[in-house]
């Protein structure tokens, strides 16, 4: 039981970071549209999806909430004020997407909103992953931090970089699904943000050398480490070359394979541990009777069925969105 949670939770959150990332992503290009129709190509690009994609972070914290209470506990006194800033910036955004449509003379607001609650979500959550891998102040299974002992340098550091990679897959997207004009634009971006996540990467791991961050360790106990960054880099250079042979059809799954490189990255770095490194993923699960029970509604019916559902709405609305096709 313990290990099919885990797997569950690692699911539930790569799929989160990667489904609601790109749509997080789009919103922060929304403003760099050309015009208000390509404002609505945008919003139509992601319309059918957005609002599913978010249900991951639900499955992620109810698991969490299930099957690791400790970490569910300990994430909430440290994370705090984020986690209302992250909640805060989804609900805007969600109410944005719908309300710029019912107004003319105060869709601005609206669009910022969108925007806004966009680039808080992204960076609150790149902050948290920062913190997380910079470790946390925990003693005796108890956070002893303050309010704002997350937000270090480094940890900042990572909220500017998810926005990066982010905005780069939400690009990535809307080449594939959008119209010429939307395409255009889409591979105008990327050759940019794509330069801003290499210089990102470089300064993120010479700060980490900088600061001897203990995850780095991890590399030289675990050589096989190597080839998640193996796979980034073959990912990125896919991507490099289909943006300038301006093909759209693999830029997304490029984009997907590099996030894919990052969470192995991360994930197999920290293991054993849930909190690195500091708790294990056998001392933060609950008791195996409750993981047990846990198991027979959300192990065996809710997440398979979130799985289908998610994959039959990706194929059903499949295709690219035509000049037109709008949102409303």
């Amino acid at each position: 039981m313990i290990e099919f949670w885990s797997g569950a939770l690692a699911l539930s959150i790569f799929l989160y970071v990667l489904l609601d990332g790109f749509d997080l992503g789009v919103g922060m290009l929304f403003p760099f549209a050309h015009g208000e129709g390509g404002r609505r190509q945008m919003l139509a690009a992601i319309s059918p999806v957005w609002d599913g994609n978010e249900t991951w972070l639900v499955c992620a914290g109810t698991i969490l909430f299930g099957a690791f209470p400790i970490v569910f506990a300990l994430l909430l006194s440290a994370f705090y004020l984020p986690i209302f800033l992250m909640l805060a910036g989804l609900i805007l955004r969600g109410v944005a997407f719908e309300f710029r449509y019912k107004t003319e003379r105060l869709r601005w607001l609206w669009d910022a909103g969108f925007v806004a609650g966009s680039y808080v979500a992204a960076f609150v959550q790149g902050t948290a992953v920062g913190a997380i891998v910079q470790g946390l102040p925990i003693e005796n299974g108890v956070y002893v931090g303050g309010a704002f002992a997350w937000a270090s340098p480094f940890a900042l550091l990572c909220g500017a970089g998810l926005c990066i990679g982010y905005a780069m897959i939400g690009c990535c997207w809307i080449v594939g699904k959008g119209g010429r004009d939307l395409r255009a634009y889409g591979f105008r971006a990327l050759p940019w943000l794509m330069g801003a996540l290499l210089v990102f990467l470089v300064a993120v791991f010479a700060y980490a050398l900088l600061i001897d961050l203990p995850v780095l360790h991890r590399w030289i106990e675990r050589p096989i480490l190597i080839l998640f960054p193996i796979i980034g880099v073959c990912a990125f250079g896919l991507l490099a070359f289909n943006v300038r042979r301006k093909d759209g059809r693999f830029l997304f799954a490029s984009a997907a394979m590099i996030f894919i490189a990052a969470f192995g990255t991360l994930a197999v770095s920290f293991l054993p541990y849930i909190i690195p490194f500091k708790i294990t993923i056998e001392q933060a699960a609950a008791p195996e009777s409750s993981l047990r029970f846990f198991f027979w509604g959300a192990g065996l019916i809710v997440l398979p069925l979130t799985l289908a559902y998610t994959a039959a709405v990706y194929f059903i609305f499949r295709g690219k969105v035509q000049t037109g096709d709008e949102y409303n």
